[in-house]
């Protein structure tokens, strides 16, 4: 298991390294620090002494790989790349244009981002799984051809739908929760009741359309067929076979979503006035703060790699047949 797990860790530095080094191409060879001067400094016409300014104020000034003029180790260290890719690998995330330290940023809005999304992906997959059991035992009946309707309809509906009727129903007219907004401590907790609710029944469409077909496809498996014929109930069959041999597709279902436990949600978290990470990167693009932006999306390679090989764990826990060599 060790051997695996250092495996794909070293497996997973040379992706990191050309996440890094695309991301470094697209913010400092394809768009110059002259052009993030004159994008941050929002002016057509101005004066290079401005901009020279701007670019020594964050270390934009210095060279890009190489820098000739330094001492020694300097040369390498005293660049751009070293300053603003090399360091990320050390979770050195350095300051944002604006002088913030964005290491300390993360570490106080990654909270509002796990109280929603946390509960939002626990009570989602009980919700989402229990519906597909449902539709899957009651297969080809009334009750599942309402449901696949019903989920098919959630689907067509946008999400931004879902949030905004909320907020109007919930919060406007009933007066149940905050429309928006966020608090620490349990006073949380009327904050994010709201975009928890909203993203489980946005969700509830697609998900449970998904789990059901994966259901439905191990139920015509011929496994299924030899506990029948052994005598074992539907209900027995559903839950001890059925459903643990769906595990494997749904964990890596559920791989894709884990590094928006930590980043949050764009969107609900921008509409909700959430101080989470999502939020953040949200306000980094809209004020051009490069470095932010350059930060979250290292932070997201990073966790999306770790997904992964939790999920490749995890399958010797739901399925004997895998092994880790």
């Amino acid at each position: 298991m060790m051997t695996y797990i250092l495996r794909r860790i070293a497996y997973s530095i040379p992706i990191l390294i050309g996440v890094n080094i695309i991301t470094f191409v697209l913010f400092f060879v394809v768009n110059t620090p002259d052009d993030m001067a004159r994008m941050q400094l929002g002016a057509k016409h101005v004066s290079e002494a401005a901009i020279n300014k701007w670019k020594e104020e964050r270390g934009y000034d210095k060279p890009i790989l190489w820098n000739s003029e330094a001492q020694a180790t300097e040369k390498i260290t005293d660049t751009i790349f070293f300053q603003n890719s090399v360091k990320l690998f050390l979770f050195d995330f350095g300051s944002s244009d604006s002088g913030r330290d964005i290491s300390y940023d993360i570490s106080q809005r990654m909270w509002p981002s796990l109280s929603i999304t946390v509960p939002s992906l626990i009570l989602g997959l009980i919700a989402y799984i229990t519906f597909g059991l449902i539709l899957a035992f009651f297969r080809s009946s009334y009750i599942d051809v309402t449901g696949v309707i019903l989920c098919v309809a959630m689907m067509s509906i946008s999400g931004l739908f879902y949030i905004i009727g909320g907020q109007y129903l919930i919060g406007k007219v009933l007066h149940l929760v905050p429309i928006s907004g966020y608090d620490v401590g349990f006073n949380a907790i009327k904050f994010t009741i709201l975009p928890i609710l909203i993203g489980l029944v946005g969700g509830i469409g697609a998900s449970t359309r998904w789990y059901r077909t994966i259901f439905l496809e191990e139920m015509g498996k011929d496994y299924v067929r030899t506990a029948k014929a052994k005598g074992l109930s539907e209900v027995i069959v559903l839950y001890k076979h059925v459903l643990s041999n769906g595990l494997i597709p749904i964990l890596t279902g559920v791989v894709v979503i884990l590094p928006s436990l930590f980043i949050g949600s764009l969107i609900v978290e921008s509409f909700f006035a959430i101080p989470g990470l999502g939020s953040y990167t949200i306000d980094a693009i809209s004020a051009q703060d490069f470095a932010i932006v350059r930060s979250m999306v290292f932070l997201g390679s990073v966790l999306y790699i770790i997904g992964l090989i939790l999920t490749d764990i995890s399958y010797t826990l739901v399925d004997p047949r895998v092994r880790l060599n």
